[in-house]
């Protein structure tokens, strides 16, 4: 393993050397992330044989995914979202939906031997859009902030939202013919998903909040551990509403909006640090996926996988965003900007896994597509981030 090791730490060192430039380039860390892991792996150069491990994977995607979502709730601004969450609640509750049965419809045109249920979890599992992928988006100031709010409060709580459906899905698949009493576990068990991942995500992010400030207020935290609290906080929200029976990825965005309320004055110091933490561990999860998941994956990707991703991309995603915002005021450019930027990846990636650990029919198929289309969003929207973002943002400013 301390080769292993020591190949992934001299890259992150590398990379890290370079990152605000790489983020300017044409091409997303992501990208060069999953190439590494590639060419380092057992189908490349063979520096690394890391046997596919789906619990390991799983595992580094949640602790990313997690981190993520707190840090992106807490960063969120209330001012701005008191004035434009007309825009994310549209995209949540008209773009979402119609997104998940028009997945569901692109399946049943390319695919009849799947059943109903499978159908709906292809759908679902590319619903989610991942606020990590999504970052040189709405993190990008070039472009309005009522934008970049609306796509990152999106991405924090589709994930969560989706995991819900996900479950309901997989027990009506396992269940077969199960009628009436299926569904209505299903949907019991889906209550609940929503309800202790909310009640989680306040209770530990408030109690947890509030120790932190009164730490701080008095000058309790020495600089070292000045990132610790955050990122724990962050991952007990997430694993104890996991371990309860709820959704971890509500817990963790509800945890940092109410994180943020709490912490006041202290929380740029707070964060800044644990979103470094964040990037490492996403970084060694593409890496991971690229060393052991692509080379698998990618010999048997046919022209109908192929062009369901490129539906599931285009279609399936526009489609809705646009939609939803009709009516907004929102301009041509702008409804396809944000319809085109809905990039796929770990949390797909996490629900692949989640389908491949249960009974469900065509389970290896259903995660092939949904691998198939988050390698195809991770450079499509990688290569397309920077340079639609600024004729964009050129556009708006030459309309004022």
């Amino acid at each position: 393993m301390y080769i292993e090791l020591a190949i992934f730490v001299l890259f992150a060192f590398s990379y890290s050397l370079s990152a605000q430039h790489i983020e300017k380039l044409p091409i997303s860390g992501p990208i060069i992330f999953l190439v590494f892991g590639f060419v380092i792996g057992p189908f490349g150069l063979g520096l690394v044989n890391v046997a596919t491990n789906t619990e390991v994977l799983r595992w580094l995607a949640d602790l990313t995914l997690a981190i993520f979502l707190f840090v992106d709730a807490a960063n969120t601004r209330p001012r701005v979202l008191d004035k434009t969450y007309k825009l994310p609640l549209r995209l949540l509750l008209i773009g979402l939906p119609c997104s998940i049965f028009l997945g569901f419809v692109a399946a049943h045109l390319f695919d009849a031997q799947l059943g109903l249920p499978e159908m709906a979890l292809l759908g679902v599992m590319l619903a989610a859009t991942d606020a990590a992928l999504g970052k040189p988006v709405v993190s990008n100031p070039q472009l309005p902030e009522r934008m970049r709010t609306a796509l990152s409060v999106e991405s924090g709580l589709n994930d969560g939202l989706c995991v819900p459906l996900l479950l309901f899905f997989i027990a009506l698949s396992e269940a077969g013919n199960g009628g009436h009493a299926a569904e209505t576990s299903a949907l019991i068990l889906m209550a609940h998903e929503l309800g202790i991942g909310l009640a989680v995500g306040l209770v530990v992010s408030v109690a947890g909040s509030g120790l932190l400030k009164i730490a701080g207020d008095r000058g309790w935290i020495s600089e070292p551990w000045v990132m610790v609290p955050t990122i724990m906080l962050a991952l007990s929200c997430f694993s104890l509403a996991q371990e309860l029976g709820g959704s971890g990825y509500i817990a963790a965005f509800v945890g940092g909006l109410a994180y943020r309320r709490e912490v006041g004055g202290f929380r740029q110091q707070l964060l800044g640090q644990a979103e470094g933490v964040g990037e490492i561990l996403s970084m060694a999860t593409w890496v991971f996926v690229g060393v052991s998941v692509i080379g698998l994956t990618l010999p048997l990707i046919g022209w109908p996988v192929l062009l369901y991703a490129v539906l599931s991309l285009t279609v399936v995603r526009m489609v809705p965003v646009f939609l939803s915002l009709a009516g907004t005021g929102e301009t041509l450019e702008t409804k396809l900007f944000m319809g085109w930027f809905g990039p796929r990846g770990l949390a797909s990636i996490v629900f692949s896994l989640i389908v491949l650990n249960s009974h469900v029919p065509n389970a290896e198929f259903i995660a092939m597509v949904v691998l198939a289309t988050v390698f195809l969003s991770t450079v499509l929207h990688g290569i397309t981030a920077n340079p639609f973002t600024r004729l964009l943002a050129k556009h708006l400013n030459n309309t004022r």
